[in-house]
């Protein structure tokens, strides 16, 4: 199973290439990749049968028993048949639903896919933290694919709408996993807390927050809103995620669940409640609605609640129709709504009060669509009649008050199914009186095919229904009520014959009074509008957030940084002073040297703090800075003294980078009661700072772990350094975490700076020759003023500085070979690919200064965009593989070759790690250099405040336009 979600993903990342190469037809191939997930379950088959559950598990993150095992029993092969099958069908559709030369066709083919294997693995994965992981990821996925229309503002309201709901419920659920997993005798094993339920107040608790996150996902009350507004969807999207896979993630959690959980007062009174309500509310709205497509989106609603009602239920028998009923369910749905979209294609509407004649004129969608309306409807021979069918059987048998509730819903429900089932196809394909017949605009024979092959199966399948009881009576019998039921065509003359003929009667009479009972609704208000509803609570969190934010966010950044500082010095005071721990005993310094640069520190500080001029805090701040460096030193850390010293110096450039474009001088300067505020605050942060690192040490209740450090991250990362191992190796999540922010951190300040559209283009001095002029100095077109950078004759003559152009010619490819050897020796010696990757950013921060921003286009024609990407995307990859070969992630292997005259090599996997990390640091700089360098610049230049980076005429240079300006330094 970890092979066919690895599959999707990588077809999901190729699937937009192949769409931009071969247009719509590319689906066709896509098609394949959900269908091998069908195939694969088919194959699958007779292991199901018998009774066997193949299980696949990778373990993951041990320490937060969060492993990748994956289990195939009847519920899940029952998934994956669905979700593979009826996936493949919406992409074949795809090949010929959309127009030729559609827009963003190759996003939505990569998001299809991506949705597809993140439902896969949701109905097959064991554990909960891994349920719940996927989980969201099909919530963020179906937002994308319900809102592809982006331009318009329904699908945007419609996408944002079905997020939020299903994150609230997802949230819940997450809450109610982590309880489970905490209580006493629980478990984040599905299987094991099925198996072994536990029981208390808590358990109760955490089964609500369950449920609350199973029914915002399919769409029971009072979450069913956003249902019918995610019909903004292309059609496919409604036939895939709101028929057959995202919508019965929720019904799948409660039938995994009910096992265990099902006779819980909570959980029944949940169920029974909410999957009434649906049914009842979901099939009543259908019955005035107007266009198809949102009949149907009601219908769905209804068969929603009608489906957790059964599988929710303790009892087998009813659990055993229940699971017909899924399949059923996903079969004719899914059916009719590829049927509409036929409709909408050929005629141009989807209203049924302008439809007419489509049952003569449109056939191979007449066919479809009355085959899955009467397996809907509950007609025989069709999958829909045997599943409901078997329904009444166990509820007429079994009794009892609860029962006798379900039963009545279930009868009124299957009224309104019915009604609204006739009035599809009457609206859909009959012929209206006074309603001119409807011309039909397009016809596509390929759309008609994927909704005559699921109306067709809901055919077979209801003709064979001991099939689908050797496959669910297994599951169906881990219910803890009841006795095993049946799945048959004829149970015979008894009270479930006769509920069934009252609900054709009273349905086929509820639907020859349409027109009454339509004004009738009009005129009845049941209950509120739900989306109303939602909109409300929407405007008034809007205007909560704009009241709390303008209170709290005033705009003063020394106000936000005084209050965390103020908490932050109260609750540590408060911690340190009630735990009475004392201070050990201290030494000032073990040599003279350290006294005199904490001096040096101390007097950089209050110098930085008292100085006016922007240009001078700055560099007096990079004293404190280097004055550590050297402590390091002192102290026996040249790892970390040289990357400090990298960090102050790039901190140091940037800082100037920014200040070009602020006034010299600090503006506002605070009161004399202001200054002393903050000293206080001040003091007060370095007394807790210094007292934290006093009393700390002196309270430790176990041996520091650096006394093993060293040897364990020799025997677990085979290397002696130890914070480069540390980094890519043992504590290799913390710095993917870290590489994450980088990654962001880069986006936002270009986000920031970049006023126009990131356009991907690099400035090159080839592409302003044509307008450069070449300088001659004194006049003599002999005597060319010596370039010793490709773009330094971009620069004015007077900016220009020999001594920096020859140093940074020098000293430039020399730093970047001691990058690569800091990179390539980091493992056992001081390096590592963070500091190789501020190696390279100095170097290209002086390339910048020595020539402009051209010149940085010369010594990086790449965008930093990829970097960033490529070093997050190898660091990932790179991490992921060892699952592929039995390890964990991020496992390191040691690699050990006798190379002869070349003598040894000892690789370790985590280098590849590492060189994701350095080659995110890079683009990281890149992406800085860009942004407040040379963007800074090009503003500058359009708004004339700063002269451009082009050689201009002088006393002392004229121009020629006719010679070439040379692209190597030197004489021509």
């Amino acid at each position: 199973m970890l092979q066919l979600i690895a599959l999707h993903l990588v077809a999901a990342l190729a699937a937009p290439a192949l769409v931009s190469r071969f247009g719509r037809r590319a689906f066709l191939p896509l098609a394949l990749v959900p269908g091998s997930a069908a195939i694969w379950a088919l194959i699958r088959l007779g292991d199901v049968l018998a009774g066997e559950v193949p299980l696949q598990s990778v373990a993951w993150v041990g320490s937060l028993n969060m492993h990748l095992t994956f289990r195939l029993d009847g519920l899940a092969w029952l998934m994956v048949l669905l979700v593979g099958g009826i996936g493949a069908l919406a992409l074949v559709y795809c090949a010929w639903y959309f127009a030729s030369g559609a827009k963003f066709l190759g996003r939505f083919s990569g998001i299809f896919l991506a949705f597809a294997g993140s439902m896969l693995g949701l109905v097959t994965t064991d554990n909960t933290l891994a349920l719940y992981t996927f989980w969201e990821l099909t919530t963020v996925f179906s937002y994308l694919l319900i809102g592809h229309y982006f331009t318009r503002k329904g699908s945007r309201r419609a996408g944002m709408q079905a997020i939020v709901v299903t994150t609230f419920g997802g949230l819940a659920m997450l809450a109610g996993f982590l309880v489970l997993g905490a209580v006493p005798g629980g478990s984040f094993s599905l299987s094991e807390l099925v198996g072994a339920p536990p029981a208390g107040t808590a358990v109760a608790v955490a089964i609500v927050c369950i449920l609350v996150g199973a029914l915002s996902k399919s769409a029971l009350v009072p979450f069913h809103f956003w249902l019918p507004g995610a019909m903004a969807a292309p059609t496919p999207v409604s036939a895939y995620l709101h028929a057959a896979a995202m919508v019965k993630a929720g019904v799948y959690l409660v039938a995994r669940l009910a096992p265990g959980f099902a006779e819980l007062d909570a959980w029944r009174w949940i169920i029974l409640v909410s999957g009434s309500v649906t049914m009842l509310i979901g099939g009543y709205r259908s019955l005035k609605q107007h266009d198809l497509k949102l009949l149907l989106a009601f219908g769905t609603v209804s068969q929603l609640g009608f489906l957790i009602l059964l599988v929710g239920q303790p009892h087998q028998a009813v659990a055993l129709a229940g699971l017909a009923l899924i399949g059923a369910h996903a079969m004719f749905k899914a059916a009719l709504f590829l049927t509409v979209g036929v409709i909408d294609a050929a005629a141009g509407t989807r209203d049924l009060r302008h439809l007419s004649g489509l049952g003569r004129n449109l056939r191979w969608a007449a066919v479809p669509g009355f085959l899955a309306t009467f397996s809907m409807v509950g007609l025989p021979p069709f999958a829909g009649y045997v599943g409901k069918e078997a329904v009444l059987e166990a509820l007429t048998h079994d009794v009892g008050a609860h029962e006798i509730a379900v039963l009545a819903v279930v009868v009124a429900g299957s009224v309104l199914t019915f009604a609204y089932g006739m009035r599809f196809l009457w609206g859909a394909f009959a012929r209206k009186p006074g309603v001119e017949e409807t011309r039909l605009d397009r016809e596509a024979p390929g759309l008609f095919v994927p909704g005559v092959v699921l109306a067709v199966l809901g055919l077979a399948t209801g003709l064979v229904p001991g099939l689908g009881e050797r496959l669910f009576e297994r599951y169906a019998g881990t219910y803890p009520a009841g006795e095993p039921g049946h799945l048959t065509l004829w149970g015979g003359i008894g009270p479930a014959l006769l509920l069934t003929i009252v609900v054709i009667a009273a349905g086929a009479g509820l639907f020859a009074a349409r027109h009454p009972v339509e004004r009738l609704q009009g005129a009845v208000s049941l209950a509120p509008d739900s989306d109303r509803l939602y909109r409300t609570m929407m405007r008034r969190l809007d205007r909560g957030a704009v009241a709390v934010t303008s209170y709290t966010q005033r705009g003063s950044l020394p106000v936000y940084l005084g209050t965390i500082l103020l908490v932050t010095v109260g609750a540590v005071s408060i911690a340190l002073i009630g735990s009475g721990a004392g201070i050990g005993p201290v030494r000032a310094f073990d040599v003279p040297a350290q006294a005199l640069l904490a001096g040096v520190i101390v007097l950089g500080a209050i110098l930085t703090a008292r100085a006016r001029r922007r240009l001078k805090a700055v560099v007096l701040m990079g004293i404190t800075g280097y004055g550590v460096v050297v402590l390091f030193a002192l102290h026996g850390a040249p790892d970390l003294a040289l990357t400090q010293a990298l960090v102050e110096t790039i901190a140091l450039v940037v800082f100037i980078l920014v200040l070009r474009r602020l006034p010299a001088y600090f503006s506002n300067r605070p009161l004399k009661r202001s200054r002393w505020w903050r000293a206080v605050l001040a003091a007060g942060v370095a007394i807790m700072t210094m007292a934290l690192a006093l009393i700390i040490p002196n309270v430790r209740t176990v041996d520091p772990v650096s006394v093993l450090f060293p040897d364990e991250v020799y025997e677990y990362g085979y290397g002696r350094n130890i914070v480069n191992v540390a980094l890519v190796d043992t504590r290799a999540w913390d710095t993917m975490g870290e590489i994450a922010v980088l990654l962001a951190a880069a986006t936002g300040v270009a986000s920031l700076v970049f006023v126009r559209a990131r356009s991907g283009q690099v400035d090159r001095i080839r592409d302003r020759r044509p307008s450069l002029p070449t300088a001659r100095v004194n006049g003599d077109p002999g005597q060319r003023s010596r370039t010793w950078l490709p773009a330094g004759a971009a620069i004015p003559l007077a900016r220009r500085s020999v001594i920096l152009e020859v140093a940074t010619r020098l000293l430039f490819h020399t730093m970047l070979l001691f990058a690569v050897f800091l990179l390539l020796s980091g493992h056992n010696a001081p390096g590592g690919g963070f500091v190789a990757g501020l190696v390279v950013g100095v170097a290209l921060t002086v390339r910048y200064l020595a020539g402009g921003r051209y010149e940085l286009g010369e010594a990086a024609p790449i965008l930093p965009g990829l970097l960033l990407g490529s070093g997050l995307f190898l660091s990932a990859g790179v991490g992921a593989v060892p699952l592929f070969f039995g390890g964990t992630v991020l496992q390191s292997v040691a690699i050990d070759l006798d190379l002869g005259i070349l003598g040894e090599l000892h690789l370790v996997t985590s280098l590849f790690f590492d060189i994701g990390v350095f080659l995110l640091v890079v683009g990281l700089m890149l992406d800085v250099l860009r942004s407040l360098g040379s963007e800074i610049d090009r503003q500058g230049e359009a708004s004339g405040a700063v002269q451009p980076d082009i050689a201009h005429d002088s006393p002392r240079a004229t121009t020629d336009d006719a010679d070439p300006v040379p692209s190597e330094g030197g004489r021509a």
